[in-house]
């Protein structure tokens, strides 16, 4: 592998991640196929067409067949990263001629032949009476898409469970056990407000409920777990972070997560064990749950040991998680999906609660309950995009205009370490700033550089940490935990914070999955609150704006929120105009051809 990696101009680092994509034949793969590195994460196309030139000569051209194939192959998976599970033909025949492949259409036909692409032919809506002439039956249109096997079968997969759920569920969960109408209807008459009685009263007639609200709504899908334990259901509510762990837990008056130390590998995943509510608890990890190392465990044939989940934040659903996510539910289970629809979709592809949601596939149940105070009447008007001026006595909504980027991180930083301290009693620990990008004069990497010096200046020798750093760590895509370098060793480096305790190997550190976490994105902050958040809106952010992004980085300030404004009108037009960045995915048709469930109950 290194030898053919040498004659390439390819660095030797390749060689493990390319060894591990490939299998033991790698090294012939490569030498009959140079264009199969892209297959590993990072590499372009360019460097890709380089390595083929040095391994085959003149034979290296643009039209190859395996060229074609390859980049098909990679724009799909650079498509996934953006969020689509698949791509209509006439994106991916453009995105191929951008890579100066002669017949994009011959090499999409090519690629489909081969086995690398998969089509699908989904039904859409069925046409009304009028569109077809009298006496001939009317054609059920279809939309063709290009997509790969992995989120194809995820998709299909997804959509399967979502229906056993459904359609497989009896209003007193297996037959000859759970509570009665009765039981039910007095946990609905004892909830704590109209909304948590309307959504109990759902989860106790159908298989499958999707229910909606802000961050205040939270508390009803936690109000349903705590009544279905009561009635002897083995219910959980299940998270995507420690930190929402912890805010769940104290919605249930459970007590907060227990310190967890972080192992490189073994059976619990690439992070050890997640942190969440004690073991005997409610709230679990998603993360934790799927992994095994929360939770109720699975029985002998692998089905989770539960009667009622109920997923919060279910827009950070992405379409693989998920799927796992029904495929371990047992038969006669309910499912509770609950979540902002106005926040930022998955970090992963697909936009399930979404889709859900527009599917019409099952009841929903939408929270009459209210954020509160300015930041909560602030976001609530964002999310049917207006960008109002709020009244904020107590200086709960500040704006900061500035000029450039460079003013922007000076007034940044000004905040975060005097402004809001002095005037809102925030200390600078309880304060996250949220930009929309890491690159830029005012991206993460920018703000975290002038963030550290004020507050935790020091060289950096950990890797680049000093014990007192705020960081960020990805223990796997999409998944971020924010912490506190404690200190490092031999194993790695030491932080407390969202997982409890934990080592994140050397390797891993220099791989740069911890970042300093002063400033992250909107992205990165989803399912979190803090007492304070400064957003910050630099110029050249102004194509990066959607409401779904306003609407979330806004809505993470608990208690202020203050507003580095360099974007103009970018910001008000994007919330009227702008509401999300539309994402290709088949789940909405599929589920749409899958046939409802009669209503229980």
């Amino acid at each position: 592998m290194r030898e053919v990696l040498a004659a390439g101009g390819a660095p030797e680092t390749l060689a493990e991640p390319v060894a591990d994509l490939l299998g033991e034949r790698a090294a012939d793969v490569l030498r009959e196929d140079p264009w199969q590195l892209l297959a590993v994460p990072g590499v372009q196309p360019e460097q890709a067409d380089g390595f083929a030139r040095a391994l085959l000569g003149p034979e290296a051209g643009p039209g190859d067949e395996r060229r074609a194939q390859a980049l098909t192959v990679w724009l799909l998976e650079r498509a996934a990263l953006r969020g689509h599970t698949a791509l209509e033909p006439p994106a991916l025949s453009e995105a191929l001629a951008r890579q100066a492949v002669p017949d994009p259409e011959a090499a999409l036909r090519e690629a489909i032949a081969g086995g690398a692409v998969l089509v699908f032919q989904d039904a859409l809506d069925a046409p009304g009476p009028a569109a077809a002439p009298e006496g001939e039956e009317a054609e059920q249109p279809v939309r063709v898409l290009l997509g790969l096997d992995r989120y194809a079968l995820a998709e299909e997969s997804l959509a399967d469970g979502l229906g056993r759920i459904a359609g497989g569920f009896a209003p007193d969960g297996t037959p000859g056990s759970g509570p009665d109408a009765a039981a039910w209807e007095a946990a609905a008459a004892a909830a704590p407000s109209p909304s948590a009685a309307e959504l109990i009263r759902a989860a106790a007639g159908h298989g499958l409920v999707a229910h909606t609200g802000g961050e205040t709504a939270r508390a009803e899908p936690l109000a349903l777990v705590a009544a279905a334990r009561a009635l002897g259901l083995r219910a959980w509510a299940a998270v995507h972070s420690p930190a929402g762990s912890r805010r769940a837990a104290a919605l249930l008056g459970a007590s907060a997560a227990p310190d967890v130390t972080e192992k490189p590998e073994g059976p619990e995943g690439p992070d050890g064990a997640a942190g969440g509510a004690e073991a005997d608890g409610a709230v679990v990890t998603v993360a934790g749950l799927l992994a095994g190392g929360e939770g109720p465990g699975r029985d002998p044939e692998g089905a989770l040991e539960l009667d009622l989940l109920v997923v919060l934040d279910a827009p950070q659903l992405d379409v693989e998680t998920a799927a796992m996510l029904t495929e371990s539910l047992p038969d006669g289970a309910r499912l509770v999906l609950s979540g902002d629809p106005g926040v930022l979709w998955s970090a992963g592809p697909g936009k399930v609660f979404a889709d859900l949601l527009s599917s019409g596939f099952c009841p929903r149940v939408t929270s009459r309950t209210p954020d509160p105070g300015p930041v909560g009447e602030l976001v609530s008007a964002i999310g049917v995009g207006e960008l109002p001026s709020v009244e904020a006595p107590g200086k709960e909504v500040v704006i900061v205009p500035v000029r450039d980027a460079g003013e922007a991180v000076h007034r940044t930083v000004q905040l975060v370490a005097d402004s809001v301290p002095r005037a809102i009693g925030v200390p600078p620990e309880q304060t996250q700033v949220i930009t929309p990008g890491h690159d830029g004069a005012a991206g993460t990497r920018a703000l975290n550089a002038a963030l550290k010096e004020r507050l935790n200046p020091g060289p950096g020798r950990f890797g680049g940490f000093d014990p007192g750093d705020r960081v960020v760590y990805t223990p796997a895509p999409g998944r971020a935990l924010t912490g506190t370098v404690v200190s490092a060793d031999a194993e790695g480096l030491r932080l407390e914070g969202d997982g409890g305790r934990m080592t994140v190997p050397r390797e891993r550190v220099a791989a740069g999955a911890v970042r300093h976490g002063w400033a992250l994105t909107a992205h990165q902050a989803a399912g979190t609150t803090w007492p304070a958040a400064v957003v910050v809106l630099p110029g050249d952010a102004a194509r990066a704006l959607t409401r779904a992004w306003v609407y979330t980085a806004f809505g993470r300030a608990e208690r202020h929120l203050s507003v580095v404004h360099g974007v103009e009108q970018a910001l008000p037009r994007a919330v009227a105009e702008v509401p999300v960045t539309e994402r290709t995915t088949r789940l909405r048709t599929l589920l749409r051809a899958l046939t409802p469930p009669p209503a229980q109950g």
